[in-house]
């Protein structure tokens, strides 16, 4: 072959530039390959056909109704964006639960939303907050305020790690693991996941002491996610994720990409996925063991429960954007029933279940809202922060980490704990076997209100 092959001729045989093409290029004039050789060895490199999007949506489970005229808006909106949804090729099933609510345009999935994809994992359905959970140890027979008092001293809320000197300790075994995940073997991703161990975080995130009405003990329950190593992994593989789809299925919404679980990269992130769901456990554990050993007290009991994750059964992946999973098939460490908190002012509820024609193996994770927290805060203007708080927290021992109050974490700004617990009878998705009824909660508070970076731009005016 007198002439190279050049890269203007595979353009000219159809194929779009690629870093691949200098390999090819390569191989094809080491080799000397034309005519039907040539062509033989270039379709190794050609892309399959364009995935479309589906012309229906797949049928999905609908789990909600609308109690009163405010939660009419809601519902439409979360039926209306799972109806774009359920048209992602990689979908086969779906269900919307009782404490559904939207989380941006149409076709997003919902909080309170469950899909399975088939051989396919979806960053964008478990977002950012991977591995949101909720852990319960039970401490037995101690008072609930000394409880709440230790707990308060150990834990941590707000932006950012714990600083050096009080940081909590993140075991060597996992340090190892992440660096040995394609997706996780970055030293700045590991050294933040060293500061945040022991840390909660801010917005819905709560640690809630509580006493059992089944047996009289006194509970505490944490809820948070993987905090910024998660994140960090989250936008690694949303950027994976819509390289796969320019390549496959470009009419497919940029939120819901999908990484092929049997490519290299699939394979990865699943392990990523598992070692950020350990890393979020031991991070409850941390905060649980640290409480425990300021009182000099051995805990009872303890289980815990992921309800923003990914689950896989098979060659299907179901994602859960806050549904709580019932079925044992989807959790590899099985330690006892499912929790699900509502708000400060109402009972944890202690659940079992499994998968029946209607949940697809999963209950509500929560109360969820019926508006935003902006929306929440105009509708309290005509009222103070303190008479707010007053009112809606009675004889409850109510602490914000900043001391500054946040009323859009307040129990009126969520849905009706009692309508969602009727609706969880009502279609069947789950048993109530236990309550932790409240006693007190932490939570962050106003994190915007004092925020480090408004106390810098303040002094430099």
């Amino acid at each position: 072959m007198e002439n190279k092959i050049t890269g203007h001729e595979l353009i000219a045989l159809g194929f779009a530039p690629k870093k691949w093409f200098a390999e090819a290029l390569e191989y094809i004039n080491e080799n000397q390959l034309e005519g039907k050789e040539l062509l033989d060895y270039l379709e190794s490199y050609r892309l399959p056909d364009f995935i479309p999007l589906m012309e229906k949506p797949v049928d999905f489970i609908v789990n909600i109704k609308a109690e009163n005229e405010s939660e009419v808006d809601n519902v439409t909106k979360v039926i209306n964006t799972m109806n774009v949804l359920m048209k992602t090729p990689t979908l086969v099933s779906g269900a919307i639960m009782p404490d559904a609510c939207p989380t941006g345009p149409e076709g997003h999935i919902p909080v309170g939303g469950v899909v399975a994809a088939k051989n396919a994992i979806h960053p964008g359905f478990h977002s950012a907050d991977i591995c949101c959970s909720v852990m319960l140890t039970d401490f037995g027979k101690v008072d609930p305020k000394e409880v709440l008092d230790a707990a308060h001293s150990i834990t941590h809320f707000g932006y950012g790690g714990r600083p050096r000197g009080e940081q909590m300790e993140m075991s060597q075994e996992l340090m190892d693991a992440f660096r040995e995940n394609l997706f996780l073997n970055d030293e700045r991703l590991i050294s933040i996941a060293r500061s945040h161990m022991g840390t909660q975080g801010d917005g819905n995130h709560f640690l809630f002491v509580g006493i059992s009405k089944n047996t009289g003990n006194t509970m505490v329950v944490t809820h948070h996610g993987s905090r910024a190593p998660g994140a960090v992994l989250y936008d690694k593989g949303m950027k994976v994720a819509n390289r796969f789809r320019m390549e496959l299925s470009p009419e497919t919404l940029k939120e819901n990409a999908w990484i092929p679980f049997d490519t290299e990269e699939g394979q990865a992130y699943w392990e990523a996925l598992q070692l950020i769901r350990k890393w979020t456990k031991e991070n409850h554990e941390a905060i649980h063991n640290a409480t425990l050993e300021k009182l000099n007290i051995e805990k009872r009991d303890r289980y815990w429960n992921e309800h923003n994750f990914v689950f896989r059964d098979g060659d299907l992946f179901y994602h859960a954007k806050g549904a709580t999973p019932l079925d044992d098939k989807f959790l590899p460490d099985i330690t006892g029933p499912r929790l699900i908190p509502l708000n400060m002012a109402a009972p944890v509820l202690i659940v079992s279940g499994a998968t029946n024609e209607r949940n697809l193996g999963f209950a509500p994770h929560g109360a969820g809202r019926n508006f935003s927290r902006t929306q929440h805060k105009k509708s309290l203007a005509h009222k103070g922060i303190e008479e707010i708080f007053a009112e809606e927290t009675k004889d409850l021992d109510i602490r914000f980490f900043t001391n500054d109050v946040d009323i859009s974490e307040l129990p009126s700004a969520y849905k009706s704990a009692k309508n969602v617990r009727a609706q969880i009878e009502e279609f069947g998705l789950c048993e109530v076997i236990d309550e932790v009824l409240p006693f007190g909660c932490i939570m962050a508070g106003d994190v915007q209100k004092n925020a480090t970076w408004k106390k810098k731009k303040k002094f430099r005016k």
